[in-house]
C-alpha cells in the first residue's frame, strides 16, 4: 500500500484525531466534490492499486474532470473488494477455475496460480425446489430432497472450498446470498491493515446491486467475468453516465416498498438507462429504510442500468448496528467516511453532486401496484388489475397479450381435488410464492403480510387448497421476527409455511403443480395465474403452465391468493364474507403502517441477526457430513452428469492464434425485441422431449432424476443441449413458439441444438439475429457458453443488455449491434441469407464492421468491443484464456 495516489485513513484511534493523506486529490477539490458518490468510490477503487491497474495521474484527471470527458470513452479499471457467488453461477465458476488448472498445468505453469485473489463468497441459494407445501414438514422434506438431488453438486463445491484460498461456501439452507450480503457479509468500509477504503463487490447474479441500497457500489457481472476478477483482473469498463433520480415527499399509507421499485422501474425503462449508474438523492430518500432502498436496488437489472447507487448515511450507519455488526467497527466506518467526505445527508442540497441527467419522483403519487404479465417493467395500478387481465386476454400475442378468442373468455373447466370440486378459469392464481430476496429483506412488508394474514384468519378467510402457496423467506432472520411477532401460525393456517431458505419460486424453482390443476389448464387452454413477490416474471421462467406472472409485494401476494383470482376489483369487490354474513373487503384486513412499525421496532432487533449469522457456516449438517476430497487438482469423474471438464480451452496453445472472417454463416434463430437469458438458457425444469433430457436418459437417468438446467451447469453437454430450450422462444423461422429452427441446407424443422449440430457436422458458422434489449436478464454465463459451443460465432442485435454482451465478449464470440437507425427491417433482411463478417487486421473499440451477404448486398454494423482491454480478450479467444496464457507464461 506504498503507491503515492492512494486516499487512506491511518489506523482509526477513536481517543486520536484522525490524519488524513490527500495526496492526489483533496477535498476542497472542487471537482471532487460535484462527483455523484457512485464515482467517487469507483476513483477509490481505482486509485487503491494504481501500481497494480498503471493507472496514472492523467487517467485520475480524467475520472476527477467526469462531467467533461463522460461521454469520450474514458477506461475506468475497476477493482471491487470482494465477489459473490451463488451456486447455479458458482458451479460453472469452480468448474472452469478446475479446467484452468488443468490448462496451466499443460502449457508448463504453476496450476496453484489459478486461485481467487480477492475474497470470494459462495452461498447456496439456487437448487431448493418447492417440491412439498402447505404441511408443517415442508421445510425439512424440501431440504432433504435438495441435497438428494445435489449431493455431487455440493460435494464438488465443497471441495472448491478447501482447494483454493480465499473462498468461502455458505452452506445451503442459510437464505438468499443477496440478503446473506446485506444482512451480513457487506462491510460498507473494508479495513486491510489498519488501511480503510469504500467497500465494493461484483457478484455472478444480476441483483448484486441490491446492496447498493447500503452504500456499497456493486453490480452483476457475468461468471466468466467475476472469475477474471477473482485472479486479480480489473474491470475495464468505459466511465459511466450517472442518472440522478430524486425522490420527494412521503409514501402513502398503504403503498409498500414494492410498489414503490415497480413504478420506478417503469420509470427507468422509459427514461432509457441501459449502461448508466442511477444514483439516488433528495429528501424523500430520508423516509426510505435501508430495506427499502435494498429493494429499490434489487431491480437496477429490471430497469436495465448496471449499479443503482444509495450513499451511506446515518440511517445506513443505524442499519450496521440493528443487524448486529461490531460496534467498533461501525464507529470506524462513520469516521472514514466522514473524513473522506462521503457520509450523505440526503436533506443538505448542498451536497447534492453533478448528474448526467436528473429525473424526479414524487412518492406521495405512488400507489399500490402489480407488474406483468409477462414483464417487470410492465406496472399495473393494483385498481385496475382487473380490467387490464382482461385486455390482455384477447390482445395480439406479445407482451401484453395472449390472442385468446372473445368467446373463450369466459371459458371455465371443472375439476377435482383431493375430493372436492372446483373450478379453473382465465386469470384463476394457480401459484401465491412469497418469495425473492427483492421483497423477503424487508421486515415491513413481510410483517405486513404476517398482520394481513392474521386479520384475514381472523375474518374467516382462507386460501383454496389447490393453489400452490409458498413462503421462501431469504435468511433465518425472517422467519425469527415472524415466529417471535406471533403471525408465523397465521400465514400457516393460509397456507404460506416455509418451504426452504433460497430463491425457489422467483427463479423458477417452483415445483410441480397438482396434476389434477395441470390438466385442467391444459383442456381449457387457460391462462393461468402466478403471483409472486419476486423481481422477475419472464415467460416461462416461473412455471410452464403459468402463462400470465404479477410481481407484487407480499400482502397482495396473500391477498389474490385469497381471491382466488387476478379478476377481481379489490376495491368493489370482497375477498369473502365472514360467519355473520359480512362482506370482508382488502381494506378492512390491510395493515397500517404505524401497526407494522410498532411491530418491527419490537421484534426486529440486532440480536436476532447475531444469533441466525453466527452458526452460519456449520448449522448445517447435511453440509457437515459431505466428504470431498483435498487435492488441489479435480478428479473428474467420466460417468457424472453433473460435473464434467469443459472443453473450452481443448488445443489451447501459449502462441495467439491471428482473428479470421467468419464466412457465409447460416443464421441459427432470428428473433424480436426483449429475448432474455431465461429464453437462451433456461434455468427450470428439463422437458422430456428436449434433447437434453434425451442426453440424460442415454445416460441412465429417469425423468425424475433429469433436475433443472441450472442445477446441470457443471456439465456442458447438458447445457448445450439446453441452449435455447425455453417453451416460450419466438424465433421469426417458426410460425409457433418453441425451442426449434429451421436448418436451411434441408429445410427441415429441428430442435436448435439437433439443427446446431448439422451445421457444425458440416463446417458451417452460424450467427443470431435479434432486436433489441438482446440478453436482458440474469447475468447467465451459460446464455454465451452455450451459443459459444452450438458454433454460433456472432451476434447480431439492435441493443443489448451490458451483462449479456460482457459474457459474450468473454467467449470470444463478436456482438455486433446496427447502426443507428437501422435494424434487420430496414435492411430487408430475412435470417434466410448467408453472412459473411469481415475481421480488419487492426481492431479499434466500437469500430464498424463490413457484412456481406450472399444475394450481394454489403452494410456495416458496430462490433461491441468497447475497450482496448476487451479486445484483447478477443484476440485470445475469450477472457479466460486470456488468464491461462498469462498463469502459464
Amino acid at each position: 500500500m506504498s503507491n503515492p495516489f492512494v486516499r487512506i485513513v491511518e489506523p482509526l484511534d477513536p481517543k486520536q484525531p484522525l490524519k488524513k493523506f490527500f495526496n492526489l486529490t483533496k477535498l476542497e477539490d472542487v471537482r471532487y466534490a460535484r462527483l455523484p458518490f457512485s464515482i467517487r468510490v469507483l476513483l477509490e477503487a481505482a486509485i487503491r492499486n494504481c501500481d497494480e491497474f498503471l493507472v496514472k495521474k492523467g487517467d485520475v484527471e480524467n475520472i476527477l474532470n467526469w462531467k467533461v470527458v463522460q461521454h469520450k470513452n474514458v477506461e475506468v479499471p475497476f477493482k471491487p473488494a470482494r465477489v459473490i457467488l451463488q451456486d447455479f453461477t458458482g458451479v460453472p465458476a469452480v468448474v472452469d477455475f478446475a479446467a484452468m488448472r488443468d490448462a496451466v498445468k499443460k502449457l508448463g505453469g504453476d496450476p496453484e496460480k489459478i486461485n481467487p485473489i480477492c475474497p470470494a463468497d459462495l452461498v447456496i441459494d439456487h437448487s431448493i425446489q418447492v417440491d412439498f407445501n402447505r404441511r408443517s414438514d415442508s421445510l425439512q422434506k424440501n431440504q432433504d430432497l435438495e441435497f438428494e438431488r445435489n449431493k455431487e453438486r455440493f460435494e464438488f463445491l465443497k471441495w472448491g472450498s478447501q482447494a483454493f484460498k480465499n473462498m468461502r461456501i455458505i452452506p445451503p439452507g442459510s437464505g438468499i446470498i443477496h440478503q446473506v450480503n446485506l444482512e451480513y457479509l457487506a462491510r460498507v468500509v473494508m479495513d486491510q491493515d489498519g488501511y480503510y477504503y469504500p467497500d465494493s463487490v461484483v457478484g455472478t447474479d444480476s441483483h448484486t446491486t441490491m446492496i447498493d441500497g447500503l452504500g456499497v457500489l456493486g453490480w452483476g457481472v457475468g461468471g466468466i467475468e467475476a472469475e477474471a476478477v477473482m485472479l486479480g483482473q480489473p474491470i475495464s469498463m468505459v466511465l459511466p453516465e450517472v442518472v440522478g433520480y430524486k425522490l420527494l415527499g412521503n409514501p402513502q399509507p398503504l403503498v409498500t416498498s414494492t410498489d414503490i421499485v415497480l413504478t420506478i422501474t417503469k420509470h427507468l425503462r422509459q427514461v432509457g438507462v441501459v449502461g448508466k449508474f442511477v444514483e439516488f438523492f433528495g429528501p424523500g430518500v430520508a423516509q426510505l429504510s435501508i430495506a427499502d432502498r435494498a429493494t429499490i436496488a434489487n431491480m437496477c437489472p429490471e430497469y436495465g442500468a448496471t449499479a443503482a447507487y444509495f450513499p451511506v448515511d446515518d440511517i445506513s450507519i443505524g442499519y450496521l448496528i440493528q443487524t448486529g455488526r461490531d460496534k467498533e467497527k461501525v464507529l470506524y466506518t462513520k469516521r472514514y467516511l466522514e473524513a473522506v467526505g462521503m457520509l450523505r445527508d440526503f436533506k443538505n442540497s448542498s451536497q447534492d453532486p453533478d448528474f448526467t441527467q436528473v429525473v424526479e419522483l414524487d412518492l406521495h403519487t405512488v400507489v399500490p401496484c402489480c407488474s406483468g404479465p409477462k414483464r417487470p417493467q410492465d406496472k399495473v395500478a393494483v385498481s385496475d388489475m382487473k380490467k387490464d387481465f382482461e385486455t390482455c386476454l384477447g390482445a395480439k400475442q406479445g407482451f401484453k397479450g395472449f390472442q385468446i378468442a372473445p368467446d373463450q373468455h369466459n371459458s371455465i373447466v371443472k375439476f377435482n381435488f383431493e375430493g372436492c370440486d372446483f373450478e379453473l378459469a382465465h386469470g384463476s392464481v394457480v401459484i401465491a410464492a412469497i418469495t425473492s430476496c427483492t421483497n423477503t429483506s424487508n421486515p415491513s412488508v413481510m410483517l405486513g403480510a404476517g398482520l394481513l394474514a392474521k386479520k384475514a384468519v381472523e375474518a374467516g378467510l382462507t386460501v383454496k387448497p389447490y393453489i400452490k402457496t409458498s413462503l421462501s423467506p431469504g435468511s433465518g432472520v425472517v422467519t425469527y421476527y415472524l415466529r417471535e411477532s406471533g403471525v408465523m401460525s397465521y400465514l400457516s393456517q393460509l397456507g404460506f409455511d416455509v418451504v426452504g431458505y433460497g430463491c425457489m419460486t422467483c427463479i423458477g424453482n417452483s415445483g410441480p403443480l397438482p396434476e389434477s390443476v395441470v390438466e385442467a389448464i391444459t383442456q381449457g387452454d387457460l391462462v393461468a395465474v402466478g403471483v409472486l413477490s419476486g423481481n422477475r416474471n419472464f415467460e416461462g421462467r416461473v412455471h410452464p403452465n403459468t402463462r400470465a406472472n404479477y410481481l407484487a409485494s407480499p400482502p397482495l401476494v396473500i391477498a389474490y391468493a385469497i381471491a382466488g383470482t387476478i379478476r377481481i376489483d379489490f376495491e368493489k369487490e370482497p375477498l369473502g364474507i365472514d360467519a355473520s354474513g359480512k362482506k370482508i373487503f382488502l381494506k378492512d384486513i390491510w395493515p397500517t403502517r404505524n401497526e407494522i412499525q410498532a411491530v418491527e421496532r419490537q421484534f426486529v432487533i440486532p440480536g436476532m441477526f447475531k444469533e441466525v449469522y453466527q452458526k452460519i457456516e456449520t448449522v448445517n449438517e447435511s453440509w457437515n457430513a459431505l466428504d470431498a476430497p483435498s487435492d488441489k487438482l479435480y478428479t473428474w469423474n467420466p460417468k457424472s452428469t453433473y460435473i464434467k471438464s469443459p472443453p473450452f480451452f481443448d488445443g489451447l496453445t501459449l502462441a495467439l492464434q491471428t482473428p479470421k472472417p467468419i464466412e457465409n454463416a447460416y443464421v441459427l434463430l432470428s428473433f424480436g425485441d426483449s429475448v432474455t437469458t431465461d429464453h437462451i438458457s433456461p434455468a427450470g425444469n428439463i422437458a422430456r422431449n428436449s434433447p437434453a433430457a434425451r442426453y440424460l436418459t442415454s445416460r441412465g437417468l429417469t425423468p425424475r432424476e433429469f433436475n433443472s438446467y441450472g442445477s446441470r451447469r457443471g456439465n456442458d453437454a447438458v447445457m448445450a443441449r439446453g441452449t435455447f430450450a425455453n417453451i416460450r422462444l419466438v424465433n421469426k423461422f417458426i410460425d409457433k413458439q418453441g425451442p426449434q429452427t429451421v436448418h436451411f441446407p434441408s429445410g427441415e424443422t429441428l430442435d436448435v441444438f439437433d439443427a446446431a449440430e448439422r451445421y457444425k457436422q458440416a463446417g458451417h458458422p452460424l450467427i443470431v439475429l435479434a432486436g433489441k434489449e438482446y440478453g436482458a436478464g440474469s447475468s447467465r454465463d451459460w446464455a454465451a457458453k452455450g451459443p459459444f459451443l452450438l458454433g454460433v460465432k456472432a451476434v447480431l442485435a439492435e441493443s443489448y443488455e451490458r451483462i449479456h454482451r460482457s459474457n459474450l465478449v468473454g467467449m470470444g464470440v463478436i456482438p455486433l449491434q446496427y447502426l443507428p437507425g437501422e435494424d434487420a427491417g430496414t435492411l430487408g433482411l430475412t435470417g434466410r441469407e448467408r453472412y459473411t463478417i469481415i475481421i480488419p487486421e487492426k481492431l479499434k473499440p466500437q469500430m464498424n464492421v463490413q457484412i456481406k451477404l450472399d444475394t450481394g448486398k454489403t452494410f456495416h454494423a458496430i462490433m461491441r468491443f468497447d475497450t482496448d482491454v476487451e479486445l484483447t480478450y478477443f484476440h485470445n479467444g475469450g477472457i479466460l484464456n486470456y488468464m491461462i496464457r498469462k498463469m502459464a507464461s
